[in-house]
């Protein structure tokens, strides 16, 4: 575990270390409360925080506070709160302010461990609850929720002048291959498909039925329709049956990229039509949002044969 260790004695922060690395857990020690919570801030695999009651600039009390809130944001922290006063007020108090647990100060070896066992589990099943909320269950990608959740911290990142991207696209005729093959080919399809668009190494969402979209930080829109052009060819590369027969498989996508002043809505609604004019021209292809579709028009053979190369 990577454990945040707080306390204004440095006496107590060594005896606390020596204990916690014995166990081969990673130690990050110090004296302020400020100071650790900023290092929790920016480290979100911290995965616990033992802080006194007795810190100076900002109480153990606050930090497990501020800590807390952080910790709600689908980052499982497990809290414990160190004191030389076992007075049930202060006991109280340390729930109260967020912490999962209470020991005494300076801890004793085997209470120590127990309650890190008991922060191992509860950690694990957490993340797991996590895990399941975010997830689509038959794609193993992003559900919608979780995938906009996550696309507002990359919209904020381009609003401070960062490249963002993005891509709609779904699976052609899907339901001629649930209406020939049945519901569990189609299912097969979704999850294939949606592997094959984890590859590149991007934000995937499964937005409903066969609708992927597909958020790409740092890219600008000669990327994004790089990245799309060799999804397409992925797509209709698959060897894919069903009860012996093929399963023709090919995909349309819209690309948009980000424009100041827009929201994830709007880059997600340019992608869309840009995914819908993709189908009009006759699917299997990748088309531009509108504003870019000149552009992409005269880029589209150096980004077909980059595409092709790739593979």
């Amino acid at each position: 575990m990577r454990i945040v260790v707080v306390d204004p004695s440095r006496t107590v922060l060594k005896i606390v270390m020596q204990l916690l690395e014995v166990g081969h857990h990673e130690v990050h020690p110090f004296t302020e409360g400020r100071e650790a919570l900023a290092y929790i801030r920016s480290n979100p695999d911290v995965d616990a925080l033992i802080t006194s009651v007795e810190l100076q600039s900002m109480s153990g009390v606050d930090l497990c506070r501020e800590t807390r809130l952080l910790a709600t944001r689908g980052r499982p922290i497990y809290i414990v709160l160190m004191s030389s006063n076992y007075e049930q007020s202060k006991l109280i108090e340390a729930l109260d302010s967020g912490a999962d647990d209470f020991i005494g100060k300076p801890p004793a070896t085997e209470e120590l461990y127990a309650r890190l066992r008991a922060a191992e589990r509860l950690g694990t099943m957490q993340r797991e609850l996590v895990r399941l909320a975010s997830t689509d269950p038959l794609t193993g990608v992003l559900n919608r929720r979780a995938f906009f959740e996550k696309a507002e911290e990359l919209c904020a990142r381009a609003a401070a002048g960062r490249l963002l991207s993005a891509i709609m696209f779904d699976i052609d005729h899907f339901k001629r291959i649930n209406d020939t093959h049945g519901h569990g080919a189609g299912d097969h399809v979704l999850r294939i498909v949606a592997r094959e668009a984890t590859t590149e190494n991007e934000m995937v969402g499964r937005l409903g039925g066969e609708e992927f979209a597909i958020l790409m930080k740092e890219r600008n829109l000669s990327a994004a329709l790089a990245i799309a052009e060799r999804l397409r060819l992925k797509f209709a590369g698959l060897l894919l049956e069903a009860d012996g027969k093929p399963i023709a498989l090919t995909c349309s996508l819209g690309v948009s990229e980000w424009k100041p002043g827009d929201t994830i809505d709007e880059l997600l609604r340019r992608a869309d039509m840009a995914l819908y004019k993709a189908k009009a021209e006759g699917r299997n292809r990748v088309a531009a949002d509108a504003g870019a579709s000149a552009m992409y028009e005269g880029m589209s053979g150096v980004i077909r044969a980059a595409a092709r190369s790739a593979l």
